[in-house]
């Protein structure tokens, strides 16, 4: 089985703030962390790979700094881990990044064609769930959202059960591979890492894709150019503060719409 996983590290919301003046993030001093959701696409990998023997390609789309989500996935078991690094991709949305991912996917699969794609359902820093299935649209592969387990049930066919979560309740689905997944974090609890792979990731140093090598990007898709949505302004909404609560058994009713009007016309309603 051929796995492709894709992950993303983000800031660590836990240490969050926001710039008051410029209505941005601030990332200065802010841990990174591997997305958890894909943690758990990982540790999906990770068991598959255990229990039926697979080869797990990683990926990921960020600085250089990056490449340290890749060591961690390393320890998960990953095999080959591919950093996507280039001004080039910066300020990105989902329609570009899922753009720069599935051409990377495409380039990688003329190797070895991939029968899984892994993807958490969504980033904790973005939270659009749009990802995953951008890409599954470019790859022309079905999909299958907010999986929380999945059942290998004929490996010589292919054929897989999938359960997603839904709004009122759990579909089971059947699938033939390849397939992308979109993982909850039911789908799988992370492993214990052993000391030859901690060691393996030390040592690892992740492929590098620019903008130019080994992959033609077509520009104007890239980045910011390639992004029709742009964020504005991020900001912590002020807390509304709680009204007042007229008991009309306390005071009548006569007197409760009284100040009610008087309420309304004091903020300019009426």
């Amino acid at each position: 089985m051929n796995i492709l996983v894709s992950i993303k590290q983000v800031p660590d919301t836990t240490n969050i703030r926001i710039n008051p003046e410029t209505g941005t993030l601030v990332r200065e001093g802010v841990p990174s962390i591997v997305n958890p959701y894909d943690v758990h696409a990982l540790a999906l990998a990770s068991l598959l790979k255990r229990l039926y023997g697979a080869h797990i390609t990683v990926i990921t789309m960020g600085p250089p700094q990056a490449e340290e989500a890749l060591k961690e996935a390393v320890e998960f078991g990953a095999d080959r881990v591919i950093l996507l690094s280039d001004r080039k991709f910066a300020g990105a949305d989902t329609l570009a990044t899922s753009y720069t991912l599935a051409e990377a996917i495409k380039y990688l699969a003329q190797e070895a064609p991939f029968d899984l794609f892994l993807f958490g359902k969504q980033a904790i820093d973005g939270d659009t769930a749009q990802v995953g299935p951008g890409v599954a649209r470019r790859l022309g592969v079905p999909l299958i959202t907010y999986a929380v387990k999945l059942e290998i049930i004929d490996q010589e066919k292919k054929e897989v059960i999938v359960h997603r979560k839904t709004a009122s309740g759990v579909e089971v689905l059947k699938v033939t591979l390849p397939v992308l997944i979109t993982c909850d974090k039911e789908i799988a609890d992370p492993p214990f890492s052993p000391l030859p792979e901690l060691i393996k990731a030390a040592q690892t140093k992740p492929e590098i894709f620019n903008a130019q090598r080994p992959i033609p990007y077509k520009r104007e898709k890239l980045g910011l150019k390639g992004s029709p949505t742009r964020v504005h302004r991020v900001y912590t909404p002020q807390l509304k503060s709680a009204g007042d609560i007229l008991f009309v058994s306390e005071i009548g009713v006569s007197e409760a719409v009284e100040k009610i009007i008087a309420v309304l016309k004091d903020r300019g309603i009426l």
